[in-house]
């Protein structure tokens, strides 16, 4: 910023005078009166970023403990951004049992399906119920274990909804249970991490509106 400075010197002296120009004055004035939209602008993107690394981070964790893609757990976790003035967002996760064949390409073998690094010997892939098919075994089947199966919110135990059709089996599911921790440890890592957010767009709104900035002052 210039500051329309000048000075003079004597035989015995020398002063400096410091003084605001006429230009950047102007600039002040300004952003005096947009300063309450800039500040609210730079929070809702620190909150929008926020949510991000949330997100990213947890579908990491989750994944790599539970042996899946983390594209598969980043579906289940959804971001609903801060707009407006209350600058208020949302990071949702859905931690019901995740389907099995979601998690990567399921293979059928004469044992079994595999999917990724999981085996579930005696199921089958194919379209049972629903219009896409999926990895299932007859519960009946020596082979069913139903800690690999789990679907709370059927209101049949572990089993899944589909036992009340044509013969029983249940769907090859992942329990998220696991990730309730994954969750609580970002989200208690999450203030220290807006309020550093925060801080960088604040300092991007101050150059921008005092005409100081050419973008790299702004850090991600």
């Amino acid at each position: 910023m210039s500051v329309g400075s000048y000075h003079k010197q004597r035989a015995r002296e020398g002063t400096i005078h410091v003084q605001v120009s006429d230009a950047d004055r102007q600039r002040f004035r300004e952003f005096a009166a947009l300063a309450p939209k800039a500040m609210a602008a730079a929070q809702r993107r620190a909150i929008n970023k926020t949510l991000g690394w949330l997100r990213t981070h947890i579908a990491r964790a989750v994944g790599q403990e539970e042996r899946i893609a983390v594209r598969a757990v980043r579906e289940r976790l959804r971001v609903r951004q801060a707009k407006g003035i209350a600058g208020r967002g949302e990071l949702w996760f859905g931690i019901n049992p995740l389907p099995a064949s979601l998690t990567g390409k399921p293979r059928q073998a004469a044992q079994g399906v595999s999917v990724g690094r999981r085996r579930y010997p005696g199921a089958f892939y194919q379209r049972v119920y629903g219009d896409r098919p999926d990895i299932w075994i007859r519960t009946a089947s020596k082979q069913f274990d139903a800690k690999d199966y789990p679907d709370r919110g059927a209101g049949r135990g572990n089993l899944d909804a589909s036992l009340s059709g044509r013969f029983p089996v249940a769907k090859a599911k992942i329990s998220l249970e696991g990730a309730r921790r994954h969750f609580d440890r970002w989200v208690a890592q999450a203030e220290a991490r807006l309020l550093e957010l925060l801080r960088q767009e604040v300092n991007y709104e101050i150059h921008k509106l005092l005409g100081n900035s050419n973008g790299r002052n702004r850090t991600a």
